[in-house]
């Protein structure tokens, strides 16, 4: 198995952002500023979404003690590029305590972050008339809120649309090809500010290693506390983030995904955005499903293919099997098995006793983890109509 796992070291800043406030600061003293600061670097990077039609260059200061680091971001045009130090002419400064800044970035969204943030302008007075000045400085200034107002959306846990993520890393999960982010943002919201572990299968772009990708980084800004594992058949270990890897596998091989699901898991969020086969669906499911924490959603994307039959479908009615409909129909069965079987005469199987929920819109499924534990309809009850 090919895997690139998100290093310990985010996630031990994952886990201290949400601990008591010191904990932050001494890991960053065991880490050291030259270990945390190119993480936090990285991370603002993918967060920030460069303001077209901007030139502008700002330094990110970042303070822990007597230590500082400084990096250069250069927005140009709707382009990023960071350096690291101070280059070129930059006519702002952003400062923050290190330690406050990654509570913001991998805290909780209730706990208070941004405390120490200082902005100053390095921009010049042109030494004329100070009324004329101050006009001429308000407008100079213009691009530069732009720039920083980019990077501190990227520091700061506010939420964020998934309408507006999938528009900007091009995911076919909003609009044309399917109207899924609605659904997400629904179903999701409750995870939005939780460390989760998410699996997508299917990154994208077929056999190109460099093609792929974008609802993984969607995920990455969406969850800003989470880590994020996309698996594909072919080669994608070239699309990677702060908190974002790829894995190369087979979707229908239940041993390999029983193996990669002990060493990443176990997962809150799986999404089957792969093949859309419609056996390697019912193997996906099988597999990973009882590696969905109590909680989680496990997600059944594309389900049109159940009744086309260059993917093992066929029409509703037909001699056709295993479709990923069917099993999600149920799935609905096992839910309400109290309401027509004994469990003296049945044991129930694990998706009846852990599927919570089932959510259906057009071509999609939302299956919820957790106990059935809905008592049996008392026997007084009348099985026929009165």
């Amino acid at each position: 198995m090919q895997r690139k796992a998100p290093g310990n070291t985010v996630e031990a800043l994952l886990r201290a952002a949400a601990g008591p406030p010191d904990e932050i600061g001494a890991l960053v003293d065991e880490l050291t500023l030259e270990t945390v600061v190119p993480l936090v670097i990285d991370e603002i990077v993918s967060r920030c979404a460069p303001p077209s039609g901007v030139t502008a260059t700002l330094v990110l200061e970042l303070r822990r003690g007597e230590g500082r680091s400084e990096h250069t971001f250069s927005f140009d045009g709707g382009e990023l590029e960071v350096t690291a130090g101070r280059a070129g002419d930059p006519g702002a400064l952003v400062r923050f305590e290190i330690a406050d800044l990654v509570t913001a970035l991998y805290g909780p969204a209730t706990r208070p972050s941004g405390t120490t943030r200082q902005v100053e302008s390095l921009l010049t007075p042109p030494g004329r008339d100070p009324r004329e000045d101050s006009y001429l400085m308000f407008q100079a200034q213009r691009p530069y809120a732009e720039a920083i107002q980019a990077v501190l959306s990227g520091c700061l846990s506010a939420p964020v649309s998934l309408d507006d993520l999938a528009v900007r890393f091009g995911s076919d999960k909003w609009g044309f090809l399917h109207w899924f982010t609605q659904h997400y943002a629904e179903h999701f919201r409750r995870l939005a500010d939780e460390p989760v572990r998410l699996l997508e299968i299917g990154v994208g772009g077929y056999d190109d290693p460099t093609a792929g990708g974008a609802s993984l980084r969607m995920w990455q800004r969406y969850f800003r506390r989470g880590l994020v594992y996309g698996l594909d058949i072919h080669d994608k270990s070239t699309i990677r983030g702060p908190r974002m890897r790829t894995i190369r596998g087979d979707q229908n091989d239940p041993e390999f995904l029983g193996r990669l699901a002990e060493e990443l898991g176990p997962f809150d969020v799986v999404i089957d955005d792969g093949s859309h086969v419609n056996e390697h669906v019912s193997t996906s499911f099988d597999a990973l499903f009882p590696h969905v924490r109590e909680g989680g959603i496990y997600v059944i994307e594309d389900m049109h293919t159940s009744y086309w039959e260059g993917f093992g479908g066929g029409p509703p009615g037909s001699v056709v099997t295993g479709t990923s409909v069917e099993r999600v129909k149920a799935l609905l069965d096992g839910l309400n098995l109290l309401e027509y079987r004994s469990l003296d005469e049945h044991t129930p199987s694990m998706t009846e006793r852990y599927v919570s929920g089932v959510h259906c819109y057009r071509n999609i499924a939302f299956v919820d983890k957790g106990l059935n534990t809905k008592d049996a309809p008392p026997p007084w009850i009348p099985r026929e109509p009165v």
